[in-house]
């Protein structure tokens, strides 16, 4: 089989794929990737986080949300606020994080080929592109494809009134009423940017909880604000099926009988592998019911010389953590043994309104696994920070042992909340404890200040019962 030789072929331009393709590179290896979209960047730039990300900050500021507790509740920015206007700041975005990914690639000495691949041997991927077929060989081969929006026979996508997560910004108008079915990350992201552009939004979750890896207390708090912003939650309740009226409208029925009713519907039931275009028999690699490839710790399939990373393996589905599972997976092909990364500090960012970031153990965990700890918590409107910038409803959480004060977790609701969890990430890798926040100045005025005043707290609930 006649075919052009690469050390790495990289199937899939997203986070995981471009970070592993680039770590090949810098150990001189010869890579290509294969993209089927006409611009890389995956699903992460063109339809998932980059896309989404932007709209919510569109939203935050051109409704104004994050100055009505200075300027009064009915402040905007714009009044009349449309999808237009959110997809403009959207595709900007988009085409210059595109110009970015290619640009890197390519001073990497990186091949970027176009075309859907497909496996014909576990060494050698086939690539149909527009100007004919084409097949590469690679010596290690890194599946890369992310995933797509999960379908569903009860929900019958018709890209206007009924949408999938990818289809957001194709909705002709902002809708007056919308109901969201899925209470995962996607689905609760995406109620809460609709909620504060002041759409009424019904919520349906077949679990009882929503989020329930996030700590509960912070959800809770979540939950608070969501029906303070008029969402309607119908938790513990699944759709049986849904129908478009002749009116245009959309209603939901659900198995317990109950009728939602709504202009636009969206489906955030999880998501699926992109794996259908694959032909992962040839390869040998056999996917679950879900589209997702088992791997080992190294991100290596059954098969040795395939690694398999970002989406297609599942939980937790982050681009900052697909990029290193594809830095990871790169450095093992190639028998680097020293390249390490440690899964336990890896923070989550949740970008709801008010935004969730968290690292570390939750309270429920540590519970059950029978820890002794102790929390201390801060409040953003008890910082000059929080009340200039209007936030008074964030707070931070610090998780600390009972006995050795070592940070066991931080959770926090509120704007920047993504960015603030770093200085605590930063302490428990380092494996420091509470008092580092105690004996640390921050800068005045800054949320920063948020954890000197959650470690104040935790340790003097812990002097209450402890002496010396």
């Amino acid at each position: 089989m006649s075919a052009a030789k690469y050390d790495l072929v990289v199937i899939g331009s997203g986070p995981s794929g471009q970070r592993a393709a680039v770590a090949a590179s810098k150990m001189k290896k010869r890579v290509a990737v294969v993209e089927s979209r006409a611009v890389v960047g995956g699903v992460c730039v063109n339809t998932g986080t980059i896309p989404s990300k932007t709209m919510r900050e569109a939203v935050l500021h051109l409704s104004g949300y994050n100055y009505r507790s200075v300027y009064g509740i009915n402040y905007r920015v714009k009044e009349r606020i449309s999808m237009a206007d959110l997809a403009f700041r959207v595709q900007a975005v988009i085409k210059t994080e595109v110009d970015v990914t290619e640009a890197q690639l390519s001073r990497n000495g990186i091949d970027i080929v176009h075309g859907v691949a497909s496996f014909v041997a576990p060494t050698h991927v086939r690539v149909q592109g527009l100007s004919g077929d084409t097949t590469i060989e690679g010596e290690r081969i890194i599946i890369a494809v992310g995933t797509k929006p999960a379908a569903s026979p009860k929900v019958p996508i018709n890209g206007r009134t009924i949408i999938n997560s990818d289809q957001v910004l194709d909705l002709p108008a902002l809708p007056k009423s919308l109901i969201v079915v899925g209470g995962g990350v996607i689905g609760v992201e995406y109620t809460c940017m609709f909620s504060t552009l002041g759409v009424r939004v019904t919520l349906i979750e077949k679990r009882a909880k929503l989020l329930e890896f996030a700590d509960q207390e912070i959800v809770e708090s979540l939950s608070y604000h969501l029906r303070d912003s008029r969402v309607t939650m119908r938790l513990g309740e699944e759709v049986s099926s849904v129908e478009e009226l002749p009116d245009g409208t959309v209603v939901a029925n659900l198995e317990s009988k109950k009728r939602v009713s709504g202009d636009a519907l969206l489906y955030a039931v999880g998501r699926q592998g992109a794996i259908e275009d694959l032909n992962l028999a040839a390869a040998g690699i056999q996917a679950d019911n879900r589209g997702r490839i088992p791997v080992d710790e190294h991100y290596q399939t059954n098969i040795p010389n395939i690694y398999a990373v970002g989406d297609i393996v599942g939980f937790p589905s982050l681009a900052s953590v697909s990029m290193e599972q594809g830095r990871i997976a790169a450095a093992r092909a190639f028998n680097d043994t020293h390249t390490s990364s440690n899964p336990s500090f890896y923070p989550y960012g949740i970008y709801t309104i008010p935004e969730i970031s968290f690292i570390g153990k939750t309270e429920e965990q540590l519970t059950d696994e029978d820890v002794p700890y102790e929390v201390g918590m801060a409040f953003y409107r008890e910082t000059a920070r929080g009340q200039i910038r209007g936030d008074t409803t964030g707070r931070l959480k610090l998780i600390f042992h009972r006995d050795t004060r070592k940070v066991l977790g931080v959770h926090i609701i509120g704007e920047g909340a993504s960015e603030l969890v770093h200085i605590g990430q930063a302490v428990m890798i380092m494996g420091g404890t509470v008092d580092y926040f105690v004996d640390t100045v921050f800068n005045y005025p800054t949320l920063a200040e948020c954890y000197k005043a959650a470690a104040f707290n935790g340790l003097g609930r812990l002097h209450r019962y402890q002496t010396d």
